[in-house]
């Protein structure tokens, strides 16, 4: 046997160096309002409220077209995934219940708690059957649309939270959220759906995730209220391995807690395994302390996924139309999994940095939980002979190019990650 030929062969085993991960990975970290300031961090979610009336303004009519136009094309939204909630009552701002609603006789209730406002009958059937077919409207035109990276459900209570504290006679019936979240899931079967509490009727629903509004703060401790102290009491917090978490920072809060209270805001991102937080987030607070922003950047890469290589095996060549097995494996370190079954690909890079060749392997990043994750995958070279470079990429289907990076020094192009050269032998 030929020494040179024992070498050129033998199965390469690649090792990269961790590093930092990307702070604009999508479907984590910061999740801002787009009407609240600059946004002077890497973000890659836009937060979108808005009220009923301007979605429906006439019964049966959405102008679904003529918000996107508004809200979805803002300079702060190009690029980026939506995260919405619709609201039908946001205290201290004009009513979201429609006009023709109330021409309906939909009684509302004055309140002034809050900034004031006024709360709508949410019990009425005209208010309950308007809304299942609003929520079906909306899946029929936002559940195939892969930039919508999750829906929050909204609609009922103070700013669509799910409560109308300290008046809770005002709030729904447990029999009018649960159509609420019916209709949602009948609507949105291929979106990530939120809602705010995990108790009751929603904290029954395996396939529903949860938003915390008063994070770090009222997350966890003694109260039955409290958002962990909720989800254990329904038996729900290990949902996070299957469905997303989400939250906004208390307003206002960002130096309290990326100060003094770091350690217990870090904390409570590890025990309620939060993937997202906004829409009031560090990155519209205007941290001028570089400690503090340090802080922020670290938050983001904890929250949600983050993707190290840690190995990757494959030979060092091979001749065309062979067979090449390729393993990698790798560290979820973040503390939660990714929520939708983006395609994972292999490709050949060539000399100007085309993709010569691509293929789509069997792995579900859905599964990666925090630590260790290994995919293999045996592709067949069909390029011509030369040098390439092996790259990697999970693809989003909104864009339909390679979307996450890893916490590698890797060289990334076009989305992609390089991994390893490869030779393709006549």
């Amino acid at each position: 046997m030929i020494p040179g030929l024992l070498l050129l062969t033998a199965p390469q085993i690649v090792r990269p160096a961790p590093a930092p991960g990307p702070l604009d990975n999508p479907l984590k970290g910061w999740c801002s309002y787009l009407d609240a300031g600059p946004i002077d961090q890497p973000y890659a979610m836009a937060f979108l409220y808005v009220p009923w009336k301007e979605l429906e303004p006439e019964r049966g009519r959405y102008a679904f077209e003529r918000w996107e136009k508004k809200a979805w094309s803002h300079p702060g939204a190009k690029g980026k995934h939506i995260v919405f909630r619709i609201y039908a009552d946001y205290p201290s701002k004009p009513s979201g219940v429609p006009d023709w609603l109330r021409k309906e006789g939909v009684k509302m209730t004055r309140y002034t708690e809050e900034g004031g406002g006024e709360s709508p009958d949410y019990n009425d059937p005209r208010m309950v059957e308007g809304m299942e077919r609003l929520i079906a409207a909306l899946g029929k035109r936002y559940n195939p649309n892969p930039r919508v990276a999750f829906v929050q459900f909204g609609l009922l209570g103070f700013w669509g939270e799910w409560h109308t504290y300290p008046r809770p006679e005002l709030f729904a019936s447990e029999a009018t959220a649960a159509r609420v979240l019916d209709a949602a899931r009948r609507a949105f079967p291929d979106r990530r759906v939120m809602t705010r509490y995990p108790s009751g009727y929603a904290g029954r629903q395996s396939w529903l995730g949860f938003f915390d509004d008063y994070f770090p703060e009222d997350t966890e401790g003694e109260e039955d209220w409290q958002f962990l102290p909720r989800l254990r009491a329904s038996k729900r917090e290990n949902a996070w391995k299957t469905v997303p978490f989400g939250g906004e920072m208390v307003p206002g809060g960002a130096k309290r807690f990326l100060g003094d209270g770091f350690a217990t805001t870090m904390k409570r991102v590890e025990e309620g395994h939060f993937s997202w937080l906004g829409p009031y987030t560090p990155a519209i607070a205007g941290l001028p302390d570089p400690a503090l922003r340090a802080r922020s950047g670290s938050m983001v890469r904890r929250l949600g996924y983050e993707y190290r290589l840690d190995e990757i095996r494959l030979p060092r060549e091979g001749g065309k139309g062979s067979a090449m097995e390729v393993e990698v494996r790798g560290t979820n370190q973040g503390v939660a999994p990714f929520y939708y079954a983006w395609p994972v690909e292999l490709a050949l890079s060539d000399a100007q940095g085309r993709i010569a060749q691509r293929w789509t392997v069997k792995a579900d990043i859905q599964t990666w939980l925090p630590g260790p994750f290994r995919f293999a995958s045996r592709v067949r070279l069909g390029v011509k002979p030369g040098s390439y470079r092996l790259m990697l990429g999970i693809r989003d289907p909104w864009t339909g190019k390679p979307a996450i990076g890893f916490a590698n020094a890797l060289p990334r192009r076009g989305g992609w990650t390089q991994l390893a050269p490869v030779r393709v032998r006549p």
